[in-house]
């Protein structure tokens, strides 16, 4: 159940479903299916409800496209051009529809497939191109993709106008700009232009002034006094170099640092006495997970809630090992269906599907717990490890968080 709210959700029924319960009979089965489904083959969720629709529309809806799949005419990404344009379009002009597009299907690219089908789309449609334009306008989004050597992509999903308007109002700014004295490229000026209005823009009405991205960074203590090159962690990307850790700590504005104490560290569990997690146990856990902990769930923990894989009615703990991030739509499967969570040592969380396959998610940040710390004499002074370097127990006798570990 999510355990940000602060109260515990209704109890659920057996089975695992509550008296709240959303989904029919039909809608859990489907759940259960495409999500094992996607565990099993190592895909996202979304992906795997595609691959299930994409094969029912080739088994049944369009058997000449599978024909010429199977022949090898055509590529599977021709035959998923053909079923991409051709579920809107009415089931009495889709065989229409089909023989066209496959007309020439062999003989040209899937990008130019793809452009001769959204032509051919309109022919069979039954909607005009502006009902359909103010329903696709409403999935308008921006995404951020990881990509390699400290890279990343930015993608813009807007109406065809007002994308092309901003890609030519770039392009124009970056020509403005290039100039003898100039060694960077256009491609190269276009990114940089982009980059400087989207961090330090302002819109017509003002919003954006003042206001800057934020970035969580987990760097090794060492590594940002200079003393090693040892890679940060930039939460919802990865590894990224120490010169670029330190360039972003200098400027900095605060730190969050989570340190280790042998007796008043980051409290790790606050048993039955409280649902609501403490402030200080979100952070290790924001820490620990990153992202949901579901098998192949990649939403960040900022766009999920912490749950309590044992159920609080059920005497479940608000503790770290019964405690992890889980996105909306995933407590929803965990919640409504037959899937099962339980958690191993050092954070790893063992999935149980509903047909009873086991699947393993490992935390972003291992946490290891060490020997007992030794009673001294003085006070004992607050000390920092390094991510990685196994860290002691607290009194309560639950590992404590990584080894000064310090997002900003």
């Amino acid at each position: 159940m999510p355990a940000d709210s602060g109260r515990p959700s209704p109890a659920p029924r057996p089975g695992g479903r509550g008296p709240g319960a959303r989904w029919d009979a039909r809608e859990v089965a489907e759940r259960e299916f495409s999500s094992e489904l996607a565990c099993t083959i190592r895909v996202p969720q979304r992906t795997a409800e595609n691959l299930v629709a994409e094969s029912r529309a080739l088994a049944v809806d369009l058997p000449a496209t599978r024909a010429a799949l199977a022949s090898g005419e055509i590529s599977y990404r021709h035959a998923q051009v053909v079923v991409n344009q051709a579920w809107s379009v009415p089931a009495e002009g889709r065989a229409k529809f089909e023989a066209a597009v496959l007309k020439s299907a062999g003989t040209l690219t899937a990008s130019k497939l793809k452009y001769n089908a959204r032509i051919l789309r309109e022919r069979w449609h039954p909607e005009t191109i502006k009902a359909r334009y103010q329903k696709s306008v409403l999935d308008r989004a921006v995404f951020f993709e990881p990509e390699q050597d400290g890279m990343a992509s930015l993608t813009f999903y807007a109406s065809a106008e007002k994308a092309q308007a901003a890609y030519e109002r770039v392009t124009l700014m970056a020509l403005s700009l290039q100039c003898a004295e100039e060694e960077r490229t256009l491609t190269q000026l276009k990114a940089d232009v982009f980059e400087d209005l989207i961090l330090d823009g302002v819109t017509p009405s003002g919003l954006g002034k003042g206001i800057r991205g934020s970035v969580n960074i987990t760097v090794p203590v060492f590594s940002l006094m200079g003393l090693t090159d040892e890679p940060a962690h930039l939460e919802g990307y990865g590894p990224i170099d120490a010169d670029t850790a330190r360039r972003i700590a200098a400027g900095a504005p605060s730190f969050t640092r989570l340190l280790v104490h042998p007796e008043t560290g980051v409290v790790l569990s606050v048993g039955r006495d409280r649902y609501k997690v403490p402030k200080d146990l979100k952070k290790y856990l924001r820490v620990r997970d990153e992202t949901c902990r579901f098998p192949g769930c990649n939403r960040s923990t900022a766009h999920s809630g912490i749950d309590h894989s044992l159920d609080w009615q059920f005497n479940g703990l608000t503790a770290e090992d019964n405690l992890a991030h889980l996105c909306p739509p995933c407590h929803a499967l965990k919640s409504e269906t037959g899937w099962s969570v339980k958690h191993l040592e050092n954070g790893v969380l063992e999935w149980r599907s509903p047909s009873g396959r086991a699947f393993v998610t490992e935390p972003a940040t291992v946490i290891r717990a060490a020997a007992p710390v030794m009673p001294v004499q003085a006070v004992t002074p607050v000390q920092a490890v390094t991510p990685g370097h196994p860290v002691a127990p607290n009194s309560l006798g639950s590992p404590e968080p990584p080894g000064d570990p310090a997002p900003f």
